[in-house]
């Protein structure tokens, strides 16, 4: 097993005995007369949990059944509609800002690859003694 995995499965160990603590706490400050009413909510709580994750796993395997062409086109563009949504936009300002940037640095970077290659190439116009 992974390292990654281990550790995840330890927190969630580590969240259940913490819950677990705290539901003990609140039932041992609950009146005699309401600790049983507690423990029936308890025991209803997981329950419901247990009917949830198996609501999730029918959803899961629906989830992985195998969709037709148009389905998957439709599906994608969706998808694209929804992470477009979430995209934070630069401000006009930010914008001209990274258009400065850039430019600014194509230029430098331009200029450097220029003078590299002049200084290659006189080089080997030196050692050589051919001329073009």
């Amino acid at each position: 097993m992974a390292n990654k995995d281990r550790q995840k499965r330890s927190a969630r160990q580590a969240r259940a005995r913490e819950r677990e603590a705290l539901q003990a706490a609140q039932l041992a400050s609950q009146p005699e007369s309401s600790k049983d009413k507690g423990v029936v909510k308890a025991e209803t709580k997981e329950v419901k949990a247990k009917e949830e994750s198996g609501k999730a796993k029918a959803k899961a395997k629906d989830k992985n059944k195998k969709k037709g062409p148009f389905a998957r086109i439709g599906q994608y563009f969706h998808d694209v509609r929804v992470e477009m949504g979430r995209v934070v936009w630069p401000s006009p300002h930010e914008l001209k800002n990274y258009s400065v940037a850039v430019i600014l640095m194509l230029i430098f970077f331009g200029f450097a690859v220029w003078a590299v290659d002049t200084g290659l190439v006189a080089a080997l116009y030196t050692f050589t003694g051919l001329r073009g």
